[in-house]
């Protein structure tokens, strides 16, 4: 069995699937399927190897033979293997801190903090030549790096806007009306869902549950407008199709927004008007009285 270089980015870019009795990245059917590095050119062969005996295989690579570019690296003038990529020197700094954090033989556990250093550095998104710098810090094959930067949505492997705006699509959230604040944020901004606005400002992206239920719907909002230095990372709760457009105003404005609630009768998670329960400080029950007990 003949398999595809490990390090090579144009095959390795891919999400992961449920196949058989695991999850499993593209990456690794690809690799058990022997596909060569042309994925296009193989796609008949794909298409009828091994399919029918495992349609989970089946599926994965049909997700990867017609996905969109962001499921796959394709090589680009701004983003390719060749091109430089290192840490500033801040950030060098920074990348000793975090790998202070493990033992010297567990360097690879630093991956996740180091890529979002990484993509902070870069304006919110990850070229292939960081994601080799990561991997070349922490002493690891390449594919290593692409499998965790492929797995986490909050990593981006194409370019965001200064203002990368994430609706939350979770059913709370969907039952509060995400879906038509995404609709008015795209409308507004004349974009697609993962698109760039093009005065390079905005985009508009999907992410899973925030933890903020109780404050639905919500979006967040990456600022990357001012490095890794000045990144910030907000959360704006109770937002109407209203109010996330003049959220985005204010952001278009260089404004600053207090993050949270964006409803004005709520105090953080709390009800309109003021708590109606609770209102003095709880007694412990007796048995946790050791006196009385």
């Amino acid at each position: 069995m003949r398999a595809v270089r490990s390090t090579h980015p144009a095959n390795l870019f891919l999400p992961r699937v449920v196949c058989g009795r695991g999850t499993k990245s593209v990456a690794s059917l690809l690799l058990s399927l022997e596909l060569v590095e042309n994925a296009s050119s193989s796609r008949g062969q794909a298409s009828s190897r091994d399919s029918s005996s495992n349609p989970s295989i089946s599926s994965g690579i049909s997700i990867f033979l017609h996905c969109p570019e962001l499921c796959k690296h394709l090589d680009s003038p701004d983003n390719n293997p060749d091109l430089p990529w290192k840490f500033s020197d801040t950030n060098k700094e920074k990348v000793k801190e975090i790998l202070s954090h493990y033992p010297s033989n567990y360097k690879q556990s630093a991956v996740i903090p180091l890529l979002d250093l990484a993509q902070q550095q870069h304006g919110g998104w990850l070229p292939v030549s960081a994601m080799n710098e990561v991997a070349k810090i922490i002493e690891v094959a390449p594919i290593r790096v692409y499998e965790v930067a492929t797995f986490y949505s909050m990593f981006n492997r194409s370019k965001v806007g200064k203002y990368h705006l994430l609706v939350c699509g979770t059913t709370p959230c969907m039952v509060r009306g995400s879906r038509e604040i995404e609709d008015a944020l795209l409308k507004h901004l004349g974009v697609k869902r993962n698109e760039v606005t093009k005065d390079g400002l905005f985009s508009v992206g999907e992410m899973e549950c925030m933890g903020c239920c109780v404050n639905a719907p919500m979006i967040t909002v990456a600022d990357y407008s001012n490095g890794s230095e000045g990144y910030t990372y907000n959360y704006y709760e109770d937002v109407t199709p209203k109010r996330v457009i003049e959220i985005v105003e204010m952001l278009r404005r260089g404004e600053k927004l207090p993050p949270g609630t964006q409803n004005p009768k709520r105090i953080k998670s709390g009800p309109e008007g003021g708590n109606t329960t609770l209102l003095s400080e709880p007694k412990p029950p007796p048995c946790r009285d050791l006196d009385a007990c």
